[in-house]
């Protein structure tokens, strides 16, 4: 069920991208600008439609998960000053992709997403904002006004309010939730649409929890609820955006984990750590690809590389960034030690 490839032609800040994919984890990493989350956002709204098939529901799901301006697919087309097609594949373990054409004047192609409902794949898409301190009262009026807030707010908290799986926890399953409820200090339970951390002390409701906690909270969720598991597809913008660097380590444990359980993964992240946690807990069995998005010297496209070493990741600008701050930080304390 794992996505394998991704297309681009003229979509939003690409002109062409061929982006081969790991069953496993995929990294994106690069500059801000160089398309990280519009790529993740993308192979998602493919992964959702999957569930239904209906003509046009790629198109649909894309403009709810992009909020062009009036609702105008034809603005997520690379702007240039002529008519222009934008152009979007994807492929997952069969021989048939899931495709949309459109201009830049809203004229577009149904695609097959009928034929791509034929094996659904489950999803997760966790945003950059938490959402589960804003919960209470969030569905009901998102599924009523026209209130500018892209879909996957209100789809992860879809995930999150379902209710437990039939049957008994499997073992593997267990043991990721017991070590996420060391870190959290209990488990997450839900009374009138409002998410609480239960443990000895009683209910603290995530308003009062610290919003790295809710995180992990989050993800305890998703596992205990059977919404990650074998064949699913998980897509996490920037992890570790308010988490404490102590905690990336059992973060990346937990990922990793998941990927060996058989979930397929995309992250996009800025942070030297993750990926050195990353490279250190990786075992030789794991799919982990590290895509390196940047813009061309000279005609500033934005082109990538793939890797699944994290010592051959290039450019890396996060490494290249920490190393210039070392080297300034050896610079300096050297002028003052002959000062």
């Amino acid at each position: 069920m794992a996505l394998t490839k991704i297309e681009l032609e003229h979509f939003t800040a690409f002109s062409n991208l061929a982006l081969e994919l790991s069953p496993g984890i995929n990294v994106l990493v690069g500059a801000n600008g160089t398309g990280k989350t519009h790529l993740m956002k993308v192979c998602y709204a493919a992964c959702d439609v999957s569930k239904t098939g209906a003509p046009f529901a790629f198109a649909a799901k894309l403009v709810r998960v992009f909020l062009p301006l009036g609702g105008a697919l034809g603005r997520l087309v690379k702007r240039q000053k002529v008519s222009a097609v934008g152009a979007i594949k994807v492929w997952r373990c069969s021989s048939h992709p899931l495709s949309l054409s459109f201009t830049n004047h809203s004229g577009m192609s149904p695609g097959n997403a009928r034929q791509w409902a034929e094996r659904k794949i489950e999803c997760v898409y966790i945003p950059v904002k938490e959402m589960l301190s804003n919960a209470p009262g969030f569905l009901s009026l998102y599924a009523e006004r026209e209130i500018h807030f892209e879909e996957v707010y209100a789809d992860i908290l879809h995930r999150a309010y379902r209710p437990l799986l039939r049957g008994p926890v499997d073992s593997r399953r267990k043991r990721l939730l017991t070590k996420l409820q060391k870190v959290i200090d209990g488990k997450i339970t839900v009374r009138n649409e409002e998410f609480f951390l239960r443990n000895k002390q009683g209910n603290l409701e995530f308003t009062l929890l610290a919003e790295g906690m809710r995180k992990l909270g989050l993800l305890w969720l998703l596992i205990q609820n059977g919404a990650l598991q074998n064949g699913s597809v998980l897509f996490w913008d920037e992890p570790e955006t308010n988490l404490n660097p102590k905690l990336f380590g059992v973060l990346i444990d937990i990922l990793l984990e998941l990927q060996r359980d058989g979930v397929q993964i995309f992250l996009a992240t800025h942070d030297y750590v993750i990926l050195e946690e990353l490279n250190l807990q990786k075992k030789s069995g794991d799919k982990v690809a590290f895509h390196s998005l940047y813009r061309e010297e000279g005609t500033e496209e934005i082109a990538c590389n793939t890797t699944d070493s994290y010592l051959d990741i290039h450019p890396n600008v996060i490494a290249e960034t920490f190393t210039d701050l070392y080297d300034r930080e050896i610079e300096r304390s050297l002028k003052g030690s002959t000062g």
